[in-house]
């Protein structure tokens, strides 16, 4: 995002403070940025963090400001929409929505229509700033613009750019949603190291330190998952047995089925507050 741009979060919970923070930490000013939270307690900690401008009303927020990101859970979106269809009709700002399972075309609609609207999915790791984020752009969206939203998504981690939207869905139920996954398998084996006869303290280090060490593995290197997987696998070794074991149940099959759920949610979403 241009340090020129004023950009105002509608919604100041934790995805939107861990944008902000990126923002800031990436040169652009603090007085830039406008937040729109209902909660007393969360704009006066945004204040404090930040040094931030913050408004009890949605519509003072967007006073002024070229890009909106909105920041509110999807059950409420619409009625924020509406509130906002009149400032977004006279501004035609960019809308970046990291609502699950709402549409561009929903927001569009929302909004009076006639909007530029990028639809995103960013996960909980953006806190870190190590979380991935899909987007997709309706029609509406110039170069400029996509190129202001991934600015702005950057600053929480990586991004991947999806073509059809229909599959943004998909990208809700693999990374939005995946972060849990990893912490039911840590939760998983730390359990079955202390049923193993491991003190609770040792089995927590031992599994989250694992998990940590092997996702840098797979990001910090060039091999594919597969091959990491083969090279730690000795024939006839524990490893195998425990992999035979995964196998041998229907690991592969029950991560696809929990994914389709996921996905399918994200469409049910979609249908239920349309």
């Amino acid at each position: 995002m241009s340090k020129t741009d004023t950009i105002a979060f509608i919604g100041g919970g934790n995805m939107a403070r861990s944008l902000i923070g990126g923002l800031i930490a990436a040169g652009c000013p603090a007085e830039n940025i406008r937040v729109a939270e209902p909660v007393a307690e969360l704009r006066a900690a945004l204040e404090r963090d930040f040094s931030i401008h913050t408004f009890a009303e949605s519509t003072e927020a967007v006073a002024g400001a070229s890009a909106w990101v909105l920041a509110v859970k999807p059950q409420v979106l619409h009625a924020v929409c509406e509130t906002l269809a009149g400032s977004a009709q006279s501004n035609l700002p960019l809308v970046v929505s990291i609502a699950a399972g709402i549409t561009s075309a929903q927001l569009d609609r929302w909004l009076g229509g006639n909007v530029p609207v990028v639809r995103t999915m960013p996960n909980t790791p953006a806190l870190l700033g190590a979380g991935v984020t899909g987007l997709f752009a309706n029609t509406r969206v110039d170069s400029a613009g996509r190129e202001r939203a991934e600015a702005l998504l950057s600053s929480a981690g990586k991004t991947v750019w999806i073509a059809d939207e229909a599959q943004m869905d998909a990208v809700t139920a693999l990374s939005g949603s995946g972060p849990a996954y990893v912490f039911l398998l840590a939760e998983a084996m730390q359990a079955a190291g202390e049923a193993e006869g491991l003190p609770a303290a040792a089995a927590r280090t031992l599994a989250l330190q694992t998990v940590l060490g092997a996702a840098r593995m797979l990001t910090e290197g060039d091999e594919q998952p597969v091959e990491l997987r083969r090279r730690v696998t000795s024939p006839g070794g524990t490893t195998q047995a425990a992999i035979e074991t995964f196998e041998a149940g229907g690991f592969r099959e029950l991560v696809a089925r929990a994914i389709h759920a996921a996905t399918e949610r994200g469409k049910q979403l979609s249908a239920a507050n349309d």
